[in-house]
């Protein structure tokens, strides 16, 4: 059951021009469609609406930032602070011969898009990574090999008082689906420099990777993309496979038959399924193999009380 967080008032924000509710259901916003309430909710309009919003909320809120919610499991007890959903933040145009400039809300799928329709490589990857911009920048996410800030020159990012900041990535410490910064900070876009490449070419290699994702994960069910990081040297899906759990249920999440490293939300799940689901599968890994899995997915929020 979800449960109703401590109200917030609307009526101290004044001149935002986005979409801001109390109490909205996360389920609608986080692909595996399971999770409580945040207690505020804003979809702003523009960069400069993130930035009126923030000066104006409690310094003592916490904030965490969506975009299409494929990598987040909001638990049923909700959120009890800001979520700001990145969506309207979505421009993307080339900045140069071989640069383009994309704010937090475009899909991945869209860049990777754009920049082979203007024969620039690298970053067709992007076109299996089921989130936005925003989310690739903190996650630093990846796949066939690639990684997002390997193309990231700069990045403009927002500040808990609502300052923005033009920061380099020498400011940033980046590894493997992990990014640190200052915190309290959000992005707000980045600017990508990239390979100079043909746009048959770049097409060829998005065609290939998405039809390689079709055919092993279970993109057409509600889940989160990877749950778990590979481990060093081996892949998580393969270790939880061996350890025969694939199809495991807790409630109305299951492991799924078509990928073990997915957990599909198949049968009305609730957060607590899956994230009991997301444990068992640890501790029974490491069971068998000596190795704890960890989970790329993020977890916020409170337990239903």
């Amino acid at each position: 059951m979800m449960t109703t967080r401590c109200h917030h008032s609307m009526t101290k924000f004044a001149g935002l021009r986005g979409l801001l509710q109390v109490d909205e259901p996360m389920s609608r916003h986080c692909s595996w469609r399971a999770g409580g309430l945040a207690a505020l909710y804003f979809q702003p309009a523009d960069r400069a609406d993130v930035s009126h919003f923030l000066q104006q909320i409690d310094p003592q809120m916490p904030v965490y930032w969506v975009g299409l919610g494929s990598n987040l499991l909001v638990r049923d007890g909700g959120f009890d602070g800001a979520v700001i959903n990145t969506r309207r933040l979505n421009s993307i145009v080339q900045s140069g011969s071989e640069q383009v400039l994309v704010e937090a809300g475009v899909s991945a799928a869209k860049v990777a898009r754009f920049t082979a329709d203007r024969a620039l490589g690298g970053v067709e990857f992007l076109a299996g990574i089921p989130g936005t911009m925003g989310g690739a920048l903190a996650m630093n996410a990846g796949a066939f090999g690639a990684e997002t800030w390997s193309f990231v020159e700069v990045v403009e990012t927002v500040g808990s008082d609502g300052h923005c900041h033009w920061r380099m990535t020498e400011e940033f410490s980046i590894g493997y689906r992990s990014v640190q910064g200052l915190p309290g900070e959000g992005f707000l876009q980045a600017r990508l420099r990239l390979q100079p490449s043909t746009t048959d070419a770049c097409r060829e290699r998005i065609r290939a990777l998405l039809a390689d994702r079709a055919g092993s994960q279970p993109i057409q069910q509600a889940c989160a993309g990877s749950v778990f990081r590979n481990p060093q040297g081996d892949y998580a899906g393969r270790l939880i496979e061996a350890a025969g759990l694939k199809g495991q249920r807790c409630g109305g999440a299951t492991v799924s038959p078509r990928h073990a490293n997915f957990i599909v939300n198949d049968h009305q799940a609730s957060a607590a399924d899956i994230e009991t689901l997301i444990t068992q599968v640890a501790d029974t890994v490491a069971e068998h193999f000596g190795i704890r899995l960890q989970a790329e997915v993020k977890i916020i929020g409170g337990a239903s009380s």
